[in-house]
């Protein structure tokens, strides 16, 4: 992936490329997505959270959560966003599986 300039890019911008990559895989693992948004956006779009562990930065995941409310949800089992399926809440985010 080549790093685009990114004081040209805003977190809508990231969220749509997650947008994008979720149309295409139907689900986005968060612990592979985040070195790729650094890797292709750059560092400003990510921070090291209280685990130390690499995150994908706050106003990301809002522009994200914004533009995916009603057709993505967020499995805590599998630590990953996905399409929204018949089998799952009608309302809210979080999904069981």
């Amino acid at each position: 992936m080549k790093k685009k300039n990114n004081s040209l890019i805003k977190a809508s911008d990231v969220a749509r490329w997650m947008l994008e990559q979720i149309n295409k895989k139907r689900e986005l693992y968060q612990n592979e997505v985040v070195y790729q948004i650094e890797e292709k956006f750059g560092s400003k779009f990510v921070y090291e959270n209280q685990a130390g562990n690499l995150a994908i930065s706050r106003e990301v995941l809002k522009e994200f959560r914004k533009l995916t409310e009603k057709t993505v949800v967020w499995s805590r089992i599998e630590f990953c966003w996905r399409i929204r399926g018949a089998g799952d809440p009608k309302v809210g985010r979080l999904a069981e599986y």
